[in-house]
């Protein structure tokens, strides 16, 4: 010990992290002891000011790595919603959605209204942050999720699949109604969703209201079964509103035509000119 100097301790320290898999410890040790001497601290605070760095860029990193894992289309934040423009049961329900108590309680929440009225970005938002809490999250459409149960079923992969899918705290299950499924596919859905069921969260994003389920589960016994696991003591979100991709398609059409009528004013300048 007495003959290695301080470089060589700190070589020593920067492979012991490296194999120990402590990279803000070999990223900072050099300024930390430099820190340590400056301010003369102690063991203690030296040690504790080192590990704090690593603890932090590893909670950091289990967020960054949950909202990656989960398959989110887009990251949208909470502080990107303009909640003013949201429906209004929306709004009066978001207040309690975003404490995320439904996850604790293992109760669904159901999204349902036309097109562009905000369900899929409020469900994301809530993923989001379900994420940065600390739980784990999977988002995925509805056609798509019939899909991955099909192909793990043709696999003979689908109880690997479903252990995976039953222990997710929240599932995000977005675009119901757009396309209808064949009897397979409903019997897929409804046996997945139903291990959730009273356990863990699900939140659906739906087009349709319950009475026109039967569109896309075409087994009416099927639909009644669904409908009874997914809404008992879920939050049933009424998202009828004005279309915001509507809204801002006419704002840009609007800000397009001042732009055309100015230009076009500005080239009758010119000719007049001449």
């Amino acid at each position: 010990m007495k003959d290695k100097d301080k470089k060589d301790f700190i070589k020593e320290i920067i492979e012991y992290s490296i194999e120990l898999r402590l990279p803000q410890i070999r990223k900072y040790i050099k300024d930390n002891i430099e820190d340590a001497i400056k301010n003369n601290l102690s063991y203690e605070q030296f040690l504790y000011l080192l590990l704090q760095k690593e603890y932090d860029a590893r909670i950091e990193n289990g967020k960054l790595n949950r909202i990656r894992i989960a398959g989110f289309p887009a990251k949208k934040y909470l502080e990107d919603l303009k909640i003013e423009e949201l429906p209004q049961d929306a709004q009066r329900k978001l207040p309690v959605l975003k404490t995320l108590d439904f996850i604790k309680n293992g109760q669904n929440v159901i999204f349902s209204g036309p097109p562009g009225t905000g369900k899929s970005h409020i469900a994301t938002v809530l993923g989001i942050k379900a994420c940065l809490e600390g739980y784990r999250v999977f988002f995925t459409t509805v056609p798509l999720l019939i899909n991955q149960l099909k192909e793990a079923r043709g696999a003979s992969v689908l109880r690997s699949f479903e252990l995976r899918f039953e222990k997710y705290d929240l599932v995000i299950a977005d675009e119901l109604g757009y396309i209808s499924f064949d009897k397979e596919g409903s019997e897929l859905l409804f046996t997945n969703l139903s291990l959730r069921a009273g356990r863990r969260s699900t939140i659906i994003t739906t087009n349709l209201s319950f009475e026109r389920w039967d569109e896309i589960f075409l087994d009416p016994v099927i639909t009644a079964a669904m409908i009874d696991r997914l809404t008992h003591k879920s939050y049933m979100v009424n998202m009828n509103g004005v279309s915001y991709r509507m809204k801002e398609t006419k704002e840009w059409l609007k800000k397009h035509r001042e732009v055309e009528d100015f230009l076009t004013e500005e080239d009758d300048k010119e000719v007049s000119k001449v």
